[in-house]
């Protein structure tokens, strides 16, 4: 889409067109309902592996890592051992983290990070990020793996790799993907849901934001643009319109 050369209407013309697009607009919400339904519908899967993490309170189980709740929601940030930094996209992901768990801790949900990498080696990444939720890493277990965001360079170089619910064409040692677990009274914890790629984008609150705007998210590749936040480059703003060069 050329969008200096957008059609420009009547007021009237274009409350027509937008009360035709909140029809659909309408239509997706309630759909989505649907599959947020169809969501909580899905069956569970009991987790009876021992997994173990160390985190900012030393070594903690999975149920640890509940801090009392019912349900808990992991975050898989694509840190590897020996990285320097994080993930680019899954530091503009982990940006939108903060804002929604000063409220999701109030409604029964736990939500942190869980990385491969030592858990010493991504905390001067964390300060310099300035986050606050917790952190914690699942380095020396098969966590990372049993939930899909994780491959062995063996099965990379095989071509066996596997990445939403699939082989991949291109994967990496390390990818990002979501996971969430439930707790019931009798201690016992299940998997329930978990996932990746595109699936993530819902997390992503700049993302929706650019999707209302005429420009969308104006870019060529998926987080083309973006950057870490404290990188980005001082620039005056560009002139718009009737003053652009």
């Amino acid at each position: 889409m050329n969008i200096d050369n957008h059609p420009v209407v009547t007021r009237e013309e274009w409350l027509q067109a937008r009360e035709a697009l909140l029809r659909r607009e309408k239509a997706f919400t309630h759909e989505r309902d649907r599959l947020s339904e169809e969501r909580r519908a899905l069956p569970w899967v009991r987790i009876d592996t021992p997994y173990f993490f160390d985190g900012p309170d030393g070594r903690e189980s999975l149920a640890d890592l509940f801090e009392g709740r019912s349900t808990l929601v992991i975050y898989h940030f694509m840190f590897g051992p020996g990285w320097q930094e994080g993930c680019p996209g899954c530091s503009f992901l982990a940006d939108h983290i903060d804002g929604p768990n000063q409220h999701l801790k109030h409604h029964d949900v736990t939500l942190l990070c869980v990385s491969r990498a030592p858990l010493q080696e991504f905390q001067a990444f964390r300060k310099r990020m300035g986050w606050n939720f917790k952190w914690v890493s699942s380095h020396g277990s098969s966590f990372n793996y049993d939930f899909g965001v994780a491959a062995r360079p063996e099965a990379i170089a095989a071509g066996t790799a596997t990445y939403n619910y699939g082989t991949s064409n291109d994967p990496g040692e390390d990818m990002p993907g979501l996971s969430v677990f439930y707790r019931n009274q009798a201690g016992e914890i299940f998997h329930t849901y978990s996932t990746y790629a595109r699936g993530l984008d819902l997390l992503v609150g700049a993302y929706n934001f650019l999707d209302l705007l005429p420009k969308g998210r104006d870019e060529k590749e998926i987080m083309d643009w973006m950057t870490y936040h404290d990188r980005y480059a001082e620039e005056p703003a560009k002139p718009h319109g009737c003053c652009a060069e």
